[in-house]
Formats: C-alpha cells, sequence, structure tokens
C-alpha cells in the first residue's frame, strides 16, 4: 500500500491512516490538535504521538473550561507529569489558550466556524507529489498565526499553525500517490497549488 513518506512506526502509520488530513469540525478536538501541535514545537510528531494519551489524561480530556482554571498546584502536578512534555511554557500556553477560545467561541459561535473561515470553509486539496513539496507555511496559516496571536493564544506560530491545518484537514497534503490522498481531498482543480 502506497502512503506518504513520513509514518515509520506503527504509531505513525495508524495516525496517518486514520487520522491525519481528516476534516475536523468538533471543537474540543480541534483544541487538542491545536495544543499538541504547539506541544511538538522542538520535538517529532512521533514523540507527541507516543504521549497523546498521557495528555488526555493529564489535561482532562482537552475539556478547555477545566484547564481555563489550572492553579499553581495543578501547574506543578504537570510539570512533575513525566507523561508529557514538562515544559512550563507550553503548559502555561494550554491553559492561556484554554481561556482564549472561550473569547473566540463567543464572537464566532465555535471554534470550529473561527478557524475554518481561513480556508473559505472548505480543504485546500494541494497536489503534492513528495514531502520535498510541502511547504513549511502558507499564506492561510500566515493569516491563522498573526490572528491567534492577536487574540492571545501562545505557541501558534505559522509553521505550528501549517501542520495544525494538515492534521485536521483544513489542506490535504497526502502526496499524490498516497492512497489516503483521494480518501482525504476534494477534486483537484487550481493548477496554481
Amino acid at each position: 500500500m502506497n502512503r506518504c513518506a513520513w509514518p515509520k512506526t506503527d504509531l505513525d502509520i495508524a495516525y496517518h491512516d486514520s487520522e491525519w488530513g481528516v476534516p475536523v469540525h468538533e471543537d474540543r478536538l480541534l483544541f487538542e490538535m491545536l495544543i499538541l501541535e504547539g506541544a511538538q514545537a522542538g520535538l517529532s510528531w512521533s514523540t507527541i504521538l507516543k504521549k497523546r494519551d498521557n495528555y488526555r489524561r493529564a489535561f482532562d480530556n482537552f475539556d478547555a473550561r477545566k484547564i481555563a482554571q489550572y492553579d499553581a498546584p495543578k501547574v506543578s502536578a504537570l510539570l512533575a507529569d513525566a507523561g508529557i512534555v514538562r515544559n512550563r511554557l507550553k503548559i502555561a500556553a494550554t491553559i492561556r489558550n484554554a481561556e482564549a477560545l472561550f473569547a473566540v467561541q463567543r464572537e464566532f459561535g465555535s471554534f470550529d466556524a473561527y478557524l475554518w473561515q481561513f480556508v473559505g470553509g472548505t480543504p485546500i486539496p494541494n497536489r503534492r507529489r513528495s514531502l520535498a513539496e510541502i511547504p513549511p507555511r502558507t499564506p492561510e496559516s500566515d493569516a491563522m498565526s498573526r490572528d491567534l496571536l492577536r487574540r492571545g493564544f501562545k505557541f501558534v506560530g505559522s509553521t505550528i499553525c501549517y501542520a495544525f491545518m494538515q492534521a485536521v484537514g483544513m489542506v490535504n497534503d497526502h502526496t499524490l500517490g498516497c492512497f489516503r490522498h483521494k480518501q482525504c481531498g476534494a477534486p483537484f482543480s487550481d493548477p496554481a497549488r
């Protein structure tokens, strides 16, 4: 079976084959993926995937209402939790992002509606032949990053936003030879992409 070149481990392959690039429209899962992509900064995605269940446990299944109320003892417990990335700035960013999420939901009705506006509500169907053709950022991820930062979100640089957009299906960056390309994308029509 042909797939993208990046998945190497069984865990990576399972994630690629079932989740990566599938459009997500549920606020809790969108929040989870944004936090996990930020946690990945400076690390490999495999490292984060291995810790994903621990993240769900440690961060109350990414319940933003609970996370926004974390206090100093909870932060200390998180910093002592070997099951997650124990980085004070990333933990603080998760709490700050939970707080910022509520303002976005109030303004747009949902985190989903807010995020998907950056791609016009529809996945961008790319036609990449290899990983080398996939950029680390795009004008859409630049715009998302700028706006998230303006709203108080942390660990949401353009490269993190583009990885997030790939993960939640806002863009289809499965390579053309990958069996998931057609499954995750609409027919391609823009030769400029």
